[in-house]
């Protein structure tokens, strides 16, 4: 991932023609095709860290209804990541 991140150039054409390469330095942006796919590598860790800390008692989820069992620690849609609970 870093070398797709880190290695990248562009060029632009001008009168039908293309300029010399440049480097990008800026990383992936919000549009970029691999953003989404790099949201999901780091969630797929932080979901693992989660599950752990949960696992451990480090961390205690939220309950949300008394009478249901269900406990929720965090929540994700889309590319954004809820984290509901407290230090245990």
């Amino acid at each position: 991932m870093k070398e797709c991140i880190g290695t990248t150039t562009a060029s632009v054409l001008v009168n039908s023609s293309f300029i010399r390469e440049f480097s990008l330095k800026k990383g992936l942006g919000q549009c970029d095709p691999l953003s989404p796919f790099l949201f999901l590598l780091v969630v797929e860790g932080l979901n693992v860290m989660m599950s752990v800390m949960v696992e451990n008692n480090l961390f205690k989820g939220h309950h949300i209804d008394q009478n249901e069992p269900a406990l929720i620690s965090r929540h994700e849609f889309v590319d954004d990541t809820l984290i509901m609970g407290e230090k245990s």
